[in-house]
């Protein structure tokens, strides 16, 4: 498994936009921000002044973004910052080789996005728009038409891929569907010579603990912070 300078893990977002997925966002030199419709976060090269402008100019009147960072977020002019929460990055420590049965498992393409969505709005699992799709592999499982399970990936940065919107309906869970899906998904990023890594609220004990029986160890902790321009 390729494993690159872990720098770029240090700043996820802002690689992500700096990198494989430019075409995703918008923005300059001193702040980017994701397509409103792709992924609500955002990320400037520096907590300077001029980079806080930046970002304000990217957002409209009302409109928020999240942002990761080491240390929590105040103080910014023109900027309403509120903290969300303590976020856990956690990587993948070994390469998943192991045979799994996919045979119910489907690619999710432009035609699933309003099943995916309404699965994301029963189980919240996080963040999830009309174009998350497009930054990476979704896959999903249906029953009897109805999409009950779906993960993929979502930042991509040099040597890493991320895995995000893992969800199963209510009614399906138990049956080890969100491991599966996670399984596969964590064969095929090794498979191309990438290593896997997620984000997770700190408090959400159950989730860390599936993901480390998966064979995610916690990498690093930042502050989520919601950045938001006042409306005029």
């Amino acid at each position: 498994m390729s494993r690159p300078s872990h720098a770029a893990l240090d700043r996820p977002i802002w690689s992500a936009l700096t990198t494989k997925q430019a075409h995703l966002g918008q923005g300059d030199a001193l702040a980017r921000r994701f397509h409103p419709e792709v992924a609500p976060f955002a990320a400037v090269a520096s907590a300077t002044p001029d980079a806080w402008r930046a970002l304000h100019a990217l957002l409209r009147p009302g409109e928020q973004v999240a942002i990761l960072s080491t240390d929590t977020v105040a103080g910014i002019d023109g900027l309403q910052a509120k903290h969300v929460g303590t976020i856990n990055q956690m990587i993948a420590t070994r390469r998943f080789t192991q045979s799994i049965d996919d045979s119910d498992v489907i690619a999710l393409g432009h035609a699933d996005v309003d099943d995916m969505l309404a699965l994301v709005e029963r189980t919240k699992p996080g963040p999830f728009g009309k174009r998350t799709r497009e930054m990476g592999r979704y896959i999903g499982i249906r029953e009897q038409g109805e999409l009950i399970a779906m993960a993929g990936e979502r930042m991509a940065i040099d040597g890493y891929v991320e895995i995000s919107a893992v969800c199963v309906d209510e009614r399906c869970r138990g049956r080890g569907l969100a491991g599966r899906l996670m399984n596969i998904l964590r064969k095929q990023i090794g498979e191309r010579g990438d290593t896997p890594f997620l984000h997770v609220f700190s408090h959400n004990e159950g989730a860390i603990a599936l993901y480390e029986r998966l064979g995610f160890d916690v990498r690093h902790a930042f502050a989520l912070t919601q950045i938001s321009r006042a409306a005029s």
